[in-house]
């Protein structure tokens, strides 16, 4: 059975999110479960930053009784080399941490820590992203290039695909909900648009998911609104 996933739209790393960062880590099975810290998406605000969430993403996860790797995939080389592919092969959960979710995504498109990801999935390893990270964990994420939302031109890109036909906006409370609006009626045909509030989770599977954190988790189906609070049952 595939494992896990969790969607957050803010806060990794953070006491906010430690408790649902303790049913991650229950999810895995494992007395002390490995945990993958991949900070990636924050590589192109600079190597300073890129290690910082690093070094939080370890601190954090240790404190929690887990054994944390960081994998410093910082450009395509990194993401193809043996010891990335190996830490994510062997963890029991991997964690991607926010940024840019376009330099993400290229990072982990077709490359061997992509498939390494797709593959611990598969065999029931717990996925986690948040913000960027989450994002490309859907089926379509949004890039610059044709149509406009926000003032930008923009064009929709096939995602990780690990949750199918999925929308992730991250970070949904803090962004004026007039401006979600142009997305949703713009998102690709048969997609489902998920708004995930700050120091909030979607944790599930196989289309079976519940609400975790302090904030509400929002479903767009089409131009129906959902609205789900913390310990919600939801399904897309």
């Amino acid at each position: 059975m595939n494992g896990v996933i969790a969607l957050v739209g803010s806060g990794e790393f953070t006491a906010a999110m430690a408790e649902v960062d303790r049913g991650l880590l229950a999810a895995t099975g494992r007395d002390r479960p490995r945990v993958a810290i991949v900070p990636t998406a924050s590589w192109p605000d600079g190597e300073a930053i890129f290690n910082r969430w690093a070094a939080q993403g370890e601190a954090h996860f240790a404190a929690l009784g887990a054994v944390p790797v960081p994998v410093l995939i910082a450009d395509r080389a990194a993401a193809d080399a043996p010891a990335a592919v190996a830490a994510i092969s062997e963890a029991d959960l991997v964690y991607f941490s926010g940024g840019k979710p376009g330099h993400l995504l290229a990072m982990l498109r077709d490359s061997a820590a992509g498939a390494a990801l797709r593959e611990a999935h598969a065999r029931g390893a717990v996925i986690a992203g948040c913000s960027a990270g989450a994002m490309v964990l859907g089926g379509h994420q949004l890039r610059v290039g044709g149509g406009r939302f926000l003032g930008l031109a923009l064009r929709w890109q096939d995602a990780l695909g690990l949750v199918p036909d999925v929308v992730i906006v991250p970070h949904y409370d803090a962004i004026p909900e007039t401006l979600v609006a142009p997305l949703v009626l713009a998102a690709p045909k048969g997609a489902v648009v998920v708004g995930i509030d700050e120091e909030t989770a979607i944790v599930g599977r196989d289309g079976a998911w519940q609400v975790q954190g302090r904030g509400r988790v929002t479903v767009w189906r089409g131009l129906r609104r959902e609205r789900h609070h913390a310990g919600s049952a939801v399904t897309f």
